[in-house]
């Protein structure tokens, strides 16, 4: 009894740790995997390990992908001369569902804290000045869409005082987001709204 109890309580801490899941949400995921017939489980803890071992981050954005480039940056189709910097790949992927941007885009890997000198050469952030550097002008404005929390706005900032010197417009999506709110659980509708109405920064 007690060896069941400490699996379960260490799915309950494994599954706490990630983003946005607390004890109480683990603790019905655990209760929801335990009555999953037992291949819809085999399938799901494959499904785990095959995306941990080939997702990995695209070469020019960091969006996660199984090849060298992701299949926006891949994408001839796609507006070169926009860059829309968001924080993580969820945040992406939700602006994507909403249909309305068909630029570029470009991970941080996380909010940025002007206060910390590290994150000057963060990977994120170091590969977008490369990005910027090597456009030759292609790109005309870079897109600040980071959550309107408040390590969201110290981002944007710390962003754009690292990419000022390089000659793009640098644009900030609108408040058509409730403050607080992470990009990531926004809807559509307000993250295609939020894009179309950036200002200037």
């Amino acid at each position: 009894m007690a060896k069941n109890k400490g699996l379960f309580e260490g799915l309950i801490a494994e599954l706490s740790r990630l983003p946005g899941v607390g004890r109480k949400s683990a603790q019905r995921l655990v209760f929801a995997l335990m009555s999953l017939p037992e291949e819809r489980a085999k399938r799901l803890g494959q499904a785990i390990i095959d995306a941990r071992t080939s997702l990995q981050p695209c070469q020019r954005c960091h969006n996660a992908t199984s090849q060298p480039l992701c299949e926006i940056c891949d994408n001839p189709r796609r507006d070169s001369s926009r860059i829309l910097v968001v924080e993580d790949p969820g945040a992406l992927v939700q602006i994507e569902r909403s249909g309305g941007y068909r630029g570029l885009y470009h991970v941080l890997g996380g909010v940025l804290s002007p206060l910390d000198a590290d994150h000057a050469n963060a990977p994120g952030l170091a590969s977008l000045r490369q990005r910027l550097a090597q456009s030759d002008g292609e790109v005309k404005e870079v897109i600040l869409a980071t959550s309107p929390t408040l390590e969201g706005e110290a981002t944007a900032l710390f962003v754009t005082r690292e990419i000022r010197s390089y000659g793009v417009e640098i644009t900030r999506i609108a408040y058509g987001l409730p403050v607080g709110m992470e990009l990531e659980f926004a809807d559509e509708v307000s993250l295609i709204k939020s894009i179309e109405g950036r200002r200037i920064i």
